[in-house]
């Protein structure tokens, strides 16, 4: 029997943060970038209903959504698997949660900033070895201007190490509680038991605390993760396959083609020999025609070619 229970679940996330605001709170002021003074006090759950998710979205995804008491919008996700459109994706959750803020008889000065945290279980940029980005809509010559409408923070889990982050502790141990805590995990480690707020959260992971209908939906998440990700795989090896086939063939052609091109060239050649032996043939003929004192004109009418060019050869020959 396991101790813990994975916080990346569904089941497990939204029990830590989508219960238990003071929890969240603790988390986002630690993880987003937030300075001290802007440090979320308050705040308040979401429903689904407020901030619309997009249709058909996938089981792989787990969210929490909340505002805190100046109005601005947070929505956290969890995401295990990645895939092309996530980008796009939270960009259109942040603009419909933005954009619901106002019905049409208020101003625009009422809105307020909407900010997405999420959390990635799987590596979106492999070229990049920093596992926190961190995007806002900026002024490419002063990047000091911000709009401050939406922004974004990707966390990446499977680079993170805690001690590329040493100088925000509070950050450091909550993203060792997403990365660490499993199933496999029988002992909290030290450095997360002496957090307060951390050992209450990993306490609310704990197997025990979990009917068997919640592990029983707790296991099927899994599932359906072990699902997507199989589908996913399958689409992408049938994509690589159906890829190396056409190259296979685009190679054929192409060496078809080289083939093809050679056979022209050497008849090309072949074809230029032969005409040069004509001409040579030609020649001798018409030497030969002079020699036993024929006319040149005879010679031209005979032979084909011009007084000119028989002139020439008459000096040559």
């Amino acid at each position: 029997m396991a101790l813990y229970l994975d916080p990346k679940n569904d089941l497990t996330f939204k029990r830590v943060f989508g219960e238990h605001p003071d929890l969240l709170i603790d988390f986002l002021n630690s993880v987003m970038p937030l300075s001290p003074d802007r440090w979320i006090e308050e705040l308040e759950y979401l429903s689904a209903e407020q901030v619309p998710d997009v249709a058909g979205k996938k089981n792989s995804l787990v969210d929490v959504k909340c505002k805190d008491k100046s109005g601005r919008v947070f929505i956290i996700e969890m995401q295990m698997l990645w895939t092309d459109d996530f980008e796009n994706r939270i960009v259109f959750n942040a603009s419909k949660a933005y954009v619901r803020q106002l019905d049409k008889s208020q101003s625009y000065h009422l809105l307020q900033p909407v900010y997405t945290l999420a959390i990635l279980n799987e590596n979106f940029n492999s070229d990049d070895e920093r596992f926190y980005h961190h995007y806002s809509i900026v002024n490419r010559e002063h990047t000091d201007e911000v709009i401050e409408g939406l922004q974004f923070v990707l966390v990446e889990l499977k680079k993170f190490k805690s001690e590329k982050w040493s100088e925000r502790k509070i950050a450091t141990l909550w993203l060792r509680f997403l990365k660490e805590v499993d199933e496999r995990m029988t002992v909290l480690p030290a450095e997360l038991a002496e957090n307060e707020q951390i050992s209450r959260a990993a306490e609310l992971c704990m197997e025990g605390a979990f009917s068997p209908e919640e592990l029983a939906t707790y296991e099927a998440y899994w599932d359906w993760v072990r699902i997507e990700k199989t589908i996913r795989e399958g689409t992408e090896a049938r994509v690589r396959a159906e890829g190396k086939t056409e190259r296979d063939q685009l190679k054929t052609e192409r060496d078809q083609f080289k083939t093809e091109r050679d056979q022209l060239e050497t008849e090309r050649d072949q074809l230029k020999a032969q005409n040069d032996q004509l001409i040579k043939k030609q020649d001798n003929i018409a030497l030969k025609m002079i020699k036993k004192g024929m006319a040149v004109e005879v010679v031209c009418e005979f032979t084909g070619l011009s007084r000119e060019q028989i002139e020439e050869l008459i000096k040559t020959g």
